[in-house]
């Protein structure tokens, strides 16, 4: 089994930075692919970005060029940098992996993108 927690949430103003961390235990060894799915209020639950253990990184259209997606390899932390954020990235954000074939989630972590 693989545990995932998210932090690094808050309030931000529009055309702010944020940074969200998840952090991987268990069963790691098993990860090949660390990603980030959002979830804003009654909206089904939305693709952001991944990378996989080969070193290739995907976004959705709507955050590319302003979100990045990176590892901490010794840390077992995926990290998302979040740049010219919009109220419409306001959301719960969900670190995710799959590990012998099951979906993991962490509990999410509030991002509010508001003056």
């Amino acid at each position: 089994q693989v545990q995932l927690v998210e932090s690094g949430g808050g309030l931000v103003q529009p055309g702010g930075s944020l940074n969200l961390s998840c952090t991987a235990s268990g069963n790691i060894f098993s990860i090949n692919l660390m990603a980030w799915y959002r979830q804003a209020p009654g909206k089904q639950r939305e693709f952001v970005a991944l990378f996989t253990k080969g070193g290739t990184t995907n976004y959705a259209g709507s955050v590319k060029g302003r979100f990045t997606i990176s590892r901490d390899n010794a840390e077992n932390t995926s990290l998302l940098q979040m740049t010219s954020l919009k109220p419409e990235d306001t959301a719960v954000y969900y670190c995710n992996t799959v590990s012998h074939g099951i979906n993991y989630w962490g509990k999410g972590t509030l991002v509010t993108v508001s003056s």
